[in-house]
């Protein structure tokens, strides 16, 4: 297996392997850049065919958080950890608690929160043997409901607000009544953007693996359940990808239907290239990473105590962000991805001296 050769490599401060054959435990750490303060990134668990999957999806993952907090303007850098395994079946707390003791011997370089295929609870577990995780605390949520420290709602709700934002830029309207949008994957994320759409009044179509997300969100929503091979091409507004990364590629652009993209999942894009092939097709794409920020704002607001109105008040800035990446992008004419990359290229490369004592208070609040 190349690491640096590999054409996810991005200059990767640190990439670690580890393995327990007691537990099964087999997970692969990357931290991406640390200019701006300690890596922040979730912790996934899933079953990737391969040993270079699951190389290639921490790489990409890792260096998407390092550009999603500086677009954010967060005091933190870049990493991601996978777990390789199904988390319906291979989970287990002695699993757990080997990771955290994985991530206790990092030394507070990388601090892990939850991601797909893991939860508070497992973080928990793993903070057993460490305090370097993050997203674990009870509390008033950004929303003003009780939290676990599960960082899913405020995801789910800068999406939406990304997504008002597209539609605003893209068809000229604020009221959501009776728009289209396709949802592939209705997790912990994408069911609770199915309801702040539903609240705002659109018709929605839900696909995901479990069926039982599905059944959710056709009994509580109204939505229309739709088939895996047809989700992303149904004639609608937006399409709202909220599952795994890579979806937008040289088969699927040309068969979308929908004017925009707007989803929660990371690295939607194949390849950096589809950036502009979606551009050519006249398809307004919100940055994954752009949108999706929402989990890694409130997660960082609860390890340096913020009250709910300044988790909330800054959450709303996706919306702002994300118009800023459109306008440029038309001003331009270059693609909203590769416009979102110089934003958050000029923030994590010239960070102040300042801000890094900033990040430095941060850590230690771990």
């Amino acid at each position: 297996m190349n690491v640096f050769s590999h054409p996810e490599f991005d200059n990767h401060e640190h990439l670690s392997f580890f393995c327990d054959p007691e537990t099964g435990l087999k997970a692969i750490v990357a931290i991406h850049n640390t200019s701006r303060g300690p890596a922040l990134g979730g912790c996934r668990m899933f079953p990737y065919a391969t040993d270079e999957e699951a190389l290639r999806d921490v790489l990409r993952l890792s260096r998407g958080m390092t550009y999603k907090s500086a677009l954010a303007n967060l005091d933190l850098g870049g990493g991601k950890s996978v777990i390789i395994g199904d988390p319906r079946k291979h989970k287990s707390e002695a699993l757990m608690e080997a990771m955290g003791r994985h991530l206790e011997s990092l030394g507070g370089q990388y601090i892990a929160a939850e991601d797909s295929g893991t939860s508070v609870p497992d973080l928990k577990i793993m903070g057993r043997h460490t305090s370097h995780v993050a997203g674990i605390a009870a509390r008033t949520g950004f929303d003003g409901n009780p939290s676990n420290g599960d960082p899913s709602p405020a995801t789910a709700y800068g999406t939406f607000i990304g997504l008002q934002a597209a539609v605003r830029h893209k068809l000229g309207r604020d009221d959501l009544t009776g728009l289209k949008v396709a949802i592939q994957g209705i997790g912990n994320v994408g069911f609770r953007l199915a309801r702040h759409l539903k609240e705002a009044g659109a018709e929605l179509w839900v696909y995901d693996i479990h069926e039982d997300n599905m059944r959710r969100a056709v009994d509580q929503l109204g939505a229309k359940p739709a088939s895996a091979e047809d989700i992303l091409f149904l004639p609608v507004d937006v399409i709202a990808p909220c599952a795994m990364g890579a979806v937008l590629n040289d088969r699927s652009i040309p068969e979308i239907r929908a004017g925009i993209v707007a989803g929660a999942a990371n690295n939607l894009l194949d390849r950096p290239e589809h950036d502009a092939m979606l551009k050519q097709h006249g398809i307004l794409y919100a940055p994954d990473f752009a949108i999706n920020a929402g989990g890694i704002i409130d997660v960082f607001y609860e390890r340096t105590g913020a009250t709910p109105e300044k988790v909330r008040a800054h959450v709303d800035t996706i919306g702002d962000t994300l118009t800023e990446i459109f306008n440029r992008s038309d001003r331009s004419g270059l693609p909203t991805g590769e416009i979102a990359n110089e934003l958050a290229e000029e923030r994590f490369r010239k960070h102040s001296a300042g801000a890094g004592l900033a990040s430095s208070r941060f850590a230690r609040t771990g």
